[in-house]
């Protein structure tokens, strides 16, 4: 006889009769209570934007921090278990110095997100370093790469990360998601898609939207300059756009 869930939900490492591993699919489960996040890549550069949950009025809304740096090129944004994502993000920043530390190139957005991967990928395994569980968080991750390329990638607790043109995680994802799919297209400039992250963010958030409870960030590319550089928008430029609206 086939043992109840309940006792196969206990093991990261088993699977049940059906071939699932329920502690991951749980893990995905949590990342549906998290912030909204959402990233939008275009042919001019990648824009992300988070909702920034303030529980308490006593609480210092800029403590909150969603959308960090990797490098100078690659900036992330995350949704689920904050705790979590720190011991990722803090890996993908030492590969990435090592990378160019090595090679004396800027590291691809698509190879930093696969490093993380293989450290999400880790759950499990009998050392130290390892989690004794899935990472319970998903992370955008954007950036422009040395040939120019603008990258919008998405990674889950399982490990599988997948290109996008736009993608919405966290609590309002299905609505968001639903938005994109609507009204991104690939030709939009990157103003265009700055705007469509903070419309979305708009529509699916419980509170209403202020440069105070959402984080942007931007990689853009210049002229000239290969890799993008990246960095997050300053309340003042928030407050622009939100008035444009």
């Amino acid at each position: 006889m086939f043992q109840s869930r309940s006792e196969y939900d206990r093991g990261v490492n088993v699977f049940s009769p059906e071939g699932r591993i329920f502690q991951v699919e749980y893990a995905i489960e949590a990342i549906k209570l998290g912030s909204t996040a959402v990233g939008v890549q275009t042919k001019e550069g990648v824009c992300l934007a988070v909702e920034r949950r303030i529980t308490s009025p006593l609480m210092i809304p800029t403590s909150i921090e969603k959308i960090v740096e990797i490098d100078d090129h690659i900036g992330c944004a995350m949704s689920g278990l904050i705790a979590d994502s720190r011991i990722l993000i803090d890996h993908a920043r030492v590969e990435a110095q090592n990378h160019w530390f090595t090679y004396n190139e800027k590291m691809s957005v698509e190879s930093v997100t696969q490093s993380v991967s293989n450290l999400a990928l880790s759950f499990g395994e009998y050392d130290r370093k390892s989690m004794s569980r899935p990472f319970g968080v998903a992370i955008l991750t954007a950036g422009v790469d040395e040939n120019g390329d603008s990258v919008l990638l998405h990674m889950d607790p399982s490990g599988t990360y997948l290109k996008y043109g736009a993608k919405a995680i966290g609590a309002g994802s299905e609505g968001a998601q639903a938005t994109l799919e609507e009204q991104y297209h690939k030709s939009m400039t990157l103003d265009e898609g700055i705007k469509l992250c903070l419309n979305v963010l708009k529509q699916v958030m419980e509170e209403k939207i202020s440069s105070t409870n959402i984080e942007v960030g931007i990689c853009k590319k210049e002229d000239g300059q290969k890799p993008g550089k990246f960095h997050l928008m300053g309340k003042e430029t928030i407050d622009g756009l939100l008035s444009a609206l």
